[in-house]
C-alpha cells in the first residue's frame, strides 16, 4: 500500500484547509486510515481514525468539534476538513494506513497556521 498526502498549506488563524491522502496497491487489506501530526520538538499526536467501513471514527481530544475524517471508498481516498484553525494546530500531517502487517505512513503534508 502507498499513500500520497496533499492539501497542506498556509492558512489564518480561524480558516479551513483540507486534506487528502490517496491510497494505491493492495487496498482491499487496509482495515483503519487516519491522521496524525507531528510539530517540531512535540510528539507525534494520533488525532483522527476511521475504519474501512468508513461508519467508525475517533478523533483526538485536541480536535474534536473542528476536524472531520471522512472517507471515499470508490477513489480509496481518505479526508481531514480542518476547520477553525488555530496557531497550535500547526505541523506536518501525515496519513497512515492500518493492515494486518505493519502499518504505512505517507510523506507528509505541511499544515502552517499564522495567528
Amino acid at each position: 500500500v502507498q499513500l500520497v498526502e496533499s492539501g497542506g498549506g498556509l492558512v489564518q488563524a480561524g480558516g479551513s484547509l483540507r486534506l487528502s491522502c490517496a491510497a494505491s496497491g493492495s487496498t482491499f487489506s487496509i482495515n483503519a486510515m487516519g491522521w496524525y501530526r507531528q510539530a517540531p520538538g512535540k510528539q507525534r499526536e494520533l488525532i483522527a481514525t476511521i475504519r474501512s467501513g468508513g461508519l467508525t471514527t475517533s478523533y483526538a481530544d485536541s480536535v474534536k468539534g473542528r476536524f472531520t475524517i471522512s472517507r471515499d471508498n470508490a477513489k480509496n481516498t481518505i479526508y481531514l476538513q480542518m476547520n477553525s484553525l488555530k496557531p497550535e494546530d500547526t505541523a506536518m500531517y501525515y496519513c497512515y494506513a492500518s493492515l494486518p502487517g505493519p502499518d504505512v505512513g505517507g510523506q507528509g503534508t505541511q499544515v502552517t497556521v499564522s495567528s
